[in-house]
């Protein structure tokens, strides 16, 4: 076993950072960028330049502009022979960095042995003006060029230079001083922050009904008929028709996940099962989506039929003659806007809105993040033989992602950076994870590279109050075959705002799921394979986009693999169990203590109050209900004031077996030498036949609970069945007061009464036979 880590490591710590270039007190502040520190940067727009010299004898020149400040420097792309370039870009310095007094902006020409200087403009930092949004952006000027000497030379440069924060609209995509060492366009890109939306996804249903006049090519048997439809890397078949003929029947449906926009069609092809591995395509159909009805609601569509078409080539001597055979097929296909596409984990889904937005509710708060910075982070990569990590962080709410601008080389980052979302439902979760970047310096050249993951967060919102801002440093924990680690720590700032209490109070009584996952319920392995195919779609686009969100990113952000087998994962899941029924086994301990008078007093208080309530029956569920209440209000002094965060002991992850770690991390299938994968198998098996004994144990009560009236044994049925006719007359004459009195003092009877031995009751029901005789 491993040594478990100090747990105050993993623990969550309450911060007080300077928000909105304020003290965070709890209470919502008025600044648009409130949830985060305000970052002092220096921008410089670079507009355009005009009447610029030529250098050649051409009579051109190839411009680009240099931004120096210190030791930090940054130029624009370069034109070829244009003396009046247009560049539109933008540079950010962070005033953290800044040791020089004087900003300069050099025009030179790019040569292949060196490049000339053109002229400069020089800016005095003490000059600059500052702008706060909402100000509208500052308007750029136009600046004579300079040489070295200050003396005026020909060309103006348009610029505009200004003091301002991360609010600015100018900071998604300005270049950084911070990405300094970063080039290249590809990686420059890569290193932005941006906001992904996923693709809108759609369950597309295909009722294959049946198919009419087929030409099979051996007509001397019958054909095994069986539809194979398939939608991208999306691949089902139909079970092969009960009716042998060419007019088969299947009323049979499958089930894809689309994506918008629809980019490949539907395609349908009805094929004969010849040979064991061989079949033969009898006809081929393909359907564009963006011409297939849309259903919001269970009633079924109209259905229609879709000529199968099939192209032979038919030999005449020495000419070769085509025919086309036109075969039907009659088919329900809709899209089905009233379901949720599920592509997260159920228990950590941020959005249960079905897909048609007809049936959309309004909005009830808004959910606002401040991602601030990271602390500790450990190293992911060796650059220049140094260890170093490119951080950068992703969130993900709804269909909404947003991903943080990298920050190059730092083990403590600092982006503060707040994004905002819409809540349609407080019992949502959003997830923000780490990253570190390993796309940059071309390090993706191969093709192999893969981000690196460093941690996650989740917050559900329902454990969050209104309007409350929480601050707190989250530990980054990962899971490795070596055991879990720490990697880390994200500071974040979470603010949930509710726009309407009522609407808000009235999501509690409505379904978790759109209407149609109850009407029309989907099976548990079609949602297995539909979410994994919705994954599959989520992240091969979001892959696509510029900069590409990539597919690790996407998959661990979505916890694809947490479907998998894990000892630790189901020992957590025992504890769990254990926790929620050990409330129960405490009352059932303490009433056991009650029964035997370990404490006369309350014993005695236990009898009265039984007394009471069956002399007065209508006292009994308003004594429980406000016990229930007095109990809440009890608890609510202890009421947990800060987020839940992950929890290593809950998970079984601080003394896991190091074994038992590295079957989780297995692959599917195994790649583990036959020996271990033997002892695995055995320790399953020790496990399972445990679980066996038990479940058997079960059935057996079970089965004696239906032997009492089966006859199975007729003695002990004729003993059951007079005592029920005995208690019928007994309990018919006599108040039902007297008996629950009876019944209740027989229970809470002195030791003095009680006897060691099983009740007669008790004595009966494991006399009874169960079917355990018939096993073999």
């Amino acid at each position: 076993m491993m040594q478990r880590p100090p747990h105050e490591d993993f623990s969550l710590k309450e911060t007080k950072p300077h928000l909105g270039g304020g003290k965070a007190t709890g209470d919502k502040l008025t600044s648009t960028y409130d949830l985060v520190e305000q970052m002092q940067y220096l921008y410089v727009r670079v507009v355009k330049a005009k009447d610029l010299p030529a250098k050649d004898l051409t009579g051109s020149c190839d411009p680009y502009v240099e931004v120096k400040l210190g030791n930090y420097k940054g130029t624009t792309r370069h034109f070829e022979k244009k003396s009046n370039p247009e560049w539109l870009q933008i540079f950010a310095f962070s005033k953290d960095r800044i040791q020089a007094s004087v900003l300069e902006v050099t025009v030179k020409d790019k040569d292949v042995l060196k490049d000339d200087f053109m002229g400069r403009v020089l800016f005095d930092l003490n000059e600059v003006p500052k702008r706060v949004p909402p100000d509208s952006p500052l308007a750029a000027q136009w600046y004579r060029l300079e040489d070295r000497n200050g003396n005026k030379l020909k060309g103006e440069l348009m610029l505009a230079v200004w003091w301002g924060t991360q609010a600015d609209e100018a900071f998604p995509e300005a270049w950084h001083s911070d990405a300094a060492t970063v080039s290249g366009a590809d990686s420059l890109s890569s290193i932005r922050s941006k906001v992904y939306l996923s693709p809108k996804l759609w369950y597309l249903r295909v009722n294959v009904i049946e198919a009419q006049d087929l030409i099979p090519t051996d007509k001397t048997r019958f054909p095994d008929v069986f539809v194979k439809a398939q939608l991208g890397i999306q691949t089902l078949r139909t079970r092969s028709s009960m009716s042998k003929s060419i007019n088969p029947m299947w009323n049979e449906d499958l089930m894809f996940v689309a994506a918008e926009p629809f980019e490949e069609p539907l395609i349908l092809s009805v094929e004969d099962r010849v040979a064991p591995n061989k079949d033969e395509v009898l006809g081929r159909c393909a359907i564009p989506l963006q011409y297939v009805d849309r259903r919001l609601d269970h009633k079924p569509l109209h259905t229609k039929w879709y000529t199968l078409e099939k192209h032979v080539i038919i030999t005449e001597g020495d000419k070769k003659k085509e025919i086309k055979f036109s075969s039907r097929i009659h088919m329900r296909i809709c899209l089905e806007g009233g379901y949720h596409v599920l592509d997260e984990s159920t228990h950590y889904s941020s959005d249960l809105r079905p897909t048609a937005k007809q049936l959309w509710k309004s909005s009830i708060g808004v959910l606002e993040v401040g991602i601030l910075n990271a602390q500790g982070l450990s190293p992911m990569k060796t650059k220049d033989g140094r260890a170093t990590t490119d951080a950068y962080c992703v969130a993900k709410y709804g269909q909404k992602w947003v991903r943080t601008r990298t920050i190059i080389d730092s083990a403590a980052p600092k982006w503060n950076e707040q994004y905002t979302w819409e809540v349609f439902d407080p019992c949502t979760v959003i997830t923000v994870g780490v990253f570190d970047n390993c796309h940059l310096h071309g390090g993706d050249k191969a093709g192999g590279a893969r981000d690196s993951r460093i941690g996650k967060v989740r917050i559900r919102l329902s454990t969050l109050e209104t309007d409350r801002v929480y601050t707190h440093s989250y530990p980054l924990l990962v899971l490795h075959p070596t055991g879990v680690k720490k990697m880390g720590e994200i500071h974040l700032a979470v603010r949930f705002t509710c726009s309407s209490l009522l609407n808000m109070m009235n999501m509690y009584s409505q379904p978790l799921l759109p209407k149609m996952h109850y009407v029309n319920p989907l099976t548990v392995s079609q949602l297995d394979s539909l979410r994994h195919q919705a994954t599959q779609i989520v992240s091969m686009r979001l892959s696509r986009a510029e900069p590409p969100l990539r597919k690790e990113v996407v998959e661990y952000m979505l916890d694809v693999g947490s479907h998998m087998w894990s000892m630790r994962r189901s020992k957590a899941n025992f504890f769990r169990i254990m926790g929620v029924f050990g409330g129960l086994i405490a009352v059932g301990k303490w009433f056991d203590q009650i029964c035997n008078w370990k404490n006369p007093i309350t014993t005695v208080l236990i009898h009265i109050l039984f007394l009471i309530l069956v002399l007065y029956p209508e006292l009994i569920l308003p004594t429980i209900f406000l016990y229930l209440f007095l109990i809440g209000v009890w608890y609510y002094r202890w009421r947990p004031r800060h987020p839940p965060h992950m929890d290593t002991r809950l998970s079984c992850a601080d003394n896991a077996h190091p074994d038992e770690l590295d079957e989780e991390f297995d692959t599917f299938p195994t790649s583990r030498p036959a020996d271990i994968v033997r002892m695995r198998y055995d320790r399953l098996r020790s496990i399972a036949g445990r679980i066996q004994t038990v479940v058997g144990d079960l059935a057996t009560q079970g089965e004696r609970l239906q032997s009492l009236l089966s006859w199975r044994d007729p003695r002990a049925t004729a003993l059951f069945v007079i005592f029920c006719l005995v208690a019928a007359i007994v309990l018919y004459v006599t108040p039902f007061q007297v008996v629950a009195l009876i019944a209740g003092f027989y229970v809470l009877r002195h030791p003095r009464f009680r006897h060691k031995l099983p009740s007669v009751p008790l004595n009966f029901f494991r006399r009874l036979p169960a079917r355990t005789d018939c096993m073999l």
